[in-house]
């Protein structure tokens, strides 16, 4: 079939197809009501990271590295750190000190254009 030859009403009306207009989407409610509708994913492994800051130089510059060698990051002391789950851009913050370890607490969400 041409493009030309589809429009909408075909598919209102069952279109050439014969398809007939009972389908109708599933329901999908809006929201979680509780943490109990969220148990089905809580064993689920991701992998988060926290992105202090990137530096690009060449592989000779890379293999010079030693002990004691100081990367200079695209980032400024104090800016935010962006934080990443299964690769993906999901929030910024900054880095915590909790019981003599780094820690990173978020201070900002980052909407997704996906939906």
């Amino acid at each position: 079939m041409a493009d030309e030859d589809f429009n909408l009403t075909d598919l209102k009306s069952g279109g050439a197809d014969g398809m007939s207009d009972d389908f109708s989407p599933p329901e999908i409610p809006d929201k979680p009501r509780s943490a109990a509708d969220l148990e089905a994913v809580y064993d689920i492994p991701v992998q988060v990271s926290a992105v202090l800051g990137k530096a690009h130089m060449q592989v000779n510059q890379l293999l010079k590295l030693g002990r004691g060698a100081v990367v200079e990051l695209d980032r400024k002391v104090g800016e935010a750190i962006d934080i990443y789950v299964n690769n993906r851009l999901v929030a910024r913050g900054e880095v915590v000190v909790v019981d003599d370890r780094l820690g990173v607490t978020m201070t900002e969400i980052i909407k997704s254009d996906r939906g």
